[in-house]
């Protein structure tokens, strides 16, 4: 699947939505994207295969690929059988948000985070979420590797960079997206209807106004 028609697949899955949103950052974005919204085998299947290939041409190799609750479990879960199909039989594991006191207990579930850890996610906007799944992923015994989310926002922080290059840096590893704000944008501008015109031209005063030049 190639940029276009993963952003074709997102827009069609309600993913990706245009209009006004206020974001946590106090900020009121164009565009909204949450992964949640992906709610059919067939999307999971064309999804997981989009992580699965982004993995496998970055030669980014692991042992666990670490899907965080909520969203990032059936992503891994997906990935993980796409994986699969391209040789590479690796463990899918995942936390809960509420620790359990009873049955098999704690907030780990799955394969054990050993050895290398590709950590799955849907959006990357501060960063903040990730390290504290980087924190429990360390905690038990398991060295990142990598980082691949599906969509960078590409919005400039406080020291110029943006989450994605200065995660990379703190972590010193690669982070990777399936798509970028950019390509969003370029997809919105090969289209004719009214909705995409206004999306392209809002999205694009907020990424000159908010996001990195690359």
């Amino acid at each position: 699947m190639n940029v276009e028609s993963l952003i074709s697949l997102l827009i069609e899955k309600r993913v990706l939505k245009f209009g006004s949103f206020l974001l946590n950052s106090g900020r009121t974005s164009p565009y909204f994207f949450n992964l949640g919204s992906v709610d059919d085998g067939k999307s999971f299947r064309d999804l997981g295969a989009a992580y699965a290939n982004v993995i496998h041409q970055e030669e980014l190799f692991c042992d666990v690929l670490f899907g965080p609750a909520y969203k990032g479990i059936p992503i891994a879960v997906s990935a993980a059988i796409a994986l699969l199909d391209l040789g590479y039989n690796v463990g899918v594991s995942y936390n809960r948000k509420e620790e359990k006191d009873h049955g098999e207990g704690g907030v780990l579930i799955g394969a054990e985070l050993t050895g290398r850890v590709i950590l799955i996610d849907d959006v990357l906007t501060s960063g903040k979420a990730i390290r504290k799944s980087v924190e429990l992923i360390e905690a038990a015994g398991g060295s990142i590797e990598g980082v691949v989310i599906a969509l960078d926002r590409r919005e400039k922080n406080e020291s110029g960079k943006s989450a994605a290059m200065e995660l990379s840096d703190d972590l010193n590893v690669r982070v990777l997206s399936l798509a970028s704000v950019d390509d969003v944008i370029d997809y919105l501008q090969t289209k004719q209807n009214k909705e995409f015109k206004k999306a392209f031209e809002d999205m694009s005063l907020y990424r000159s106004r908010f996001c990195i030049d690359l």
